[in-house]
Parts: structure tokens; C-alpha cells; sequence
């Protein structure tokens, strides 16, 4: 049953312009679902990476572990260092040891060590000789006593005398001088034995000094060569740095380019439909300015246009209505 109902028509301009607008926009809408959205989405707008980035990388890569040769000749110095260090121990050890031998050849006592187990049998047997060769020397007082009319006289008993005084002098100097040689040669040999170890003592402790300067040299060189694989890696990491910035530099420009070139592919994509809402929008403003003709019409149905005025004046109303 058909129901009488009072509408608000707009102009027929207004509702020509209403459809035209419903017309572009269902032409641009059917343009936009065929079109080819890979030339305004695709990667091709994704920057790729810069080849300073890579070659940063690559760099980076060969440089790792660069400094282990460094680290294993710093290793083997050190090991050489510790070397030379026990070596000028046990040498230093060795010097002590001859410096304690060296004493056992000094202080008052020290010659008796070199005095020789002969030396009494030589004294005996010189002074036995001496005595021998003195007794010699009696027969002739003898006979000059006779010849001088005075054996056995007074004169005679002071020669006699005075012989063996001087007999018993000189072989007390000579038993004195006998032993003299054989000190003397003692402390000679105490002395020289002193100075030969001293000097042994002395020329081992002068090797553990130079075996102490040789170790320390050798960890120099270690700390030389770990000193140069720092640097290495530092002057690596410089260079990977610089190489990184740069690439990032110009992958961001490259990126603000593309991003350039997809923001107008997608402008030019989507410039039917930013035309037909423009025209729409001129609709709507149009529909919004005139208040429309009443009139009173039996109609089963409400107009379309008047519905999306209805629905609030929008675009999607009027599309809505235009396209039931």
C-alpha cells in the first residue's frame, strides 16, 4: 500500500551533480581495485644497503681475530721473558753457592787447607842434612886445636861453643824459613783459590743480571706486540666506523628519494579518487546551501538523495544512496 509522504527534494542540478559525483566515484573506485598497487607499494622503494655499508662490513669481517698474531708473539716473548727470569735464577743461585765457597778461602785459618802433609818430612830431612853437615865441621875444630897446641883446652871448648851456637842458629832459621816457605805458599794458594771463586761468583752474578736485562727485553717485545694489536683493532674499528657512517648517510638519502618517487606514485594512484571526493565535497556543500522543494508524492520507497541528506550529508551517505 502506497503511503503519502511529504519529501524535500533538492534541485535537479544539485541531485545531477549528486550522481555525477556517484558516477567518478565508482569509476575511480573500480580503477583503484584493478590498478597496479606494486608500483606505488612495491620494495622498489625500500633503499638497499649502501656498498660503503658493505664494504664495512666486509672489513669488519676480515679484521676479526687480525690481532691473534699479535697476541700469539706477545705469548711466546712473555714465555722466552719468564725463561731468561728462571735462567738468572739458577745462575744467581750458582753465585751464591760460589760466594759461600769463596769464604771457606778467607779468615786466619784458611791456609791450613793448603799446607802440604810433606812439609814436616821435608823439614826433617833438610834439617837432618844440616845437622849432618855441621857435624862435619867438629873434626876440623879438632884439628886446628891440635895444631894450635890448645886440644882440649879452654880455647878449644869456646870454639867448640860458639860453633854449635851458630850451628844451632842457623838451623833454627833454616827450620824458621822451611816453615815461612810453606805458609807463605799456603796463604798464596788460600788467596788465589779466594780470588777464583770470587771471581766465578762474581761472573755468575753478572750473567743472572744479563739474564734478568734479556727477560726483560723479551717482555717489552710482548707488551709491543700487544700494544700494536690494540692499535690495529682500534685503527679497524676507525675505519668500519667511517665506512658504516657514510653508507648510512647515503642509504638515507637514497631512502628520502624513494620515498619521494612512492609518495607521488601513490598522489598519482589515488588522484581519481582524490578528485571524485573533491567534486563530492563541492556536492555536499552545494546540497548544504539550498534548502531543496517539498512536495507531496506517493512513492513506496524514499529518494536516495534525500536519504543520504538524511543520513547526515555525507559522501558515503550520498554514495550509499546512489548506489542501492
Amino acid at each position: 500500500m502506497a503511503v503519502q509522504e511529504t519529501r524535500i527534494l533538492p534541485p535537479e542540478f544539485i541531485e545531477a551533480a549528486g550522481k555525477t559525483y556517484l558516477g567518478n566515484l565508482g569509476t575511480a573506485a573500480g580503477q583503484y581495485k584493478t590498478a597496479d598497487l606494486s608500483k606505488a607499494f612495491g620494495d622498489q622503494f625500500v633503499a638497499k644497503q649502501d656498498p660503503l655499508q658493505a664494504q664495512a662490513q666486509q672489513l669488519a669481517t676480515q679484521g676479526i681475530g687480525a690481532y691473534q698474531p699479535f697476541l700469539t708473539s706477545a705469548a711466546g716473548l712473555q714465555q722466552q721473558a719468564q725463561g731468561q727470569v728462571g735462567q738468572a735464577g739458577t745462575l744467581a743461585g750458582q753465585a751464591g753457592t760460589q760466594a759461600g765457597l769463596a769464604g771457606q778461602f778467607s779468615g786466619p785459618q784458611a791456609y791450613q787447607q793448603f799446607m802440604s802433609p810433606y812439609q814436616q818430612d821435608v823439614i826433617n830431612t833438610t834439617l837432618k842434612e844440616f845437622d849432618t853437615q855441621a857435624a862435619k865441621g867438629l873434626p876440623t875444630l879438632a884439628a886446628n886445636a891440635i895444631n894450635a897446641g890448645a886440644f882440649g883446652g879452654g880455647r878449644e871448648g869456646v870454639q867448640r861453643a860458639e860453633y854449635q851456637a851458630t850451628s844451632d842458629r842457623n838451623r833454627a832459621a833454616l827450620q824458621a824459613q822451611l816453615l815461612q816457605q810453606g805458609f807463605g805458599q799456603a796463604q798464596q794458594a788460600a788467596g788465589q783459590a779466594f780470588g777464583q771463586q770470587q771471581a766465578l761468583a762474581n761472573q755468575q752474578q753478572q750473567l743472572a743480571q744479563q739474564a734478568l736485562g734479556i727477560g726483560q727485553a723479551y717482555s717489552n717485545l710482548g707488551s709491543q706486540q700487544i700494544g700494536l694489536g690494540q692499535q690495529q683493532q682500534a685503527f679497524l674499528g676507525q675505519d668500519v666506523g667511517a665506512l658504516s657512517t657514510l653508507g648510512a648517510q647515503n642509504q638515507a638519502l637514497q631512502q628520502a628519494q624513494f620515498g619521494a618517487q612512492q609518495q607521488l606514485a601513490q598522489q598519482q594512484l589515488q588522484q581519481p579518487l582524490t578528485a571524485a571526493n573533491a567534486y563530492g565535497q563541492g556536492v555536499t556543500s552545494l546540497i548544504a546551501g539550498y534548502p531543496g522543494q517539498t512536495t507531496q508524492v506517493n512513492q513506496p520507497s524514499p529518494n536516495p538523495l534525500m536519504t543520504a541528506i538524511g543520513a547526515g550529508g555525507t559522501l558515503a551517505g550520498i554514495y550509499r544512496a546512489f548506489n542501492r
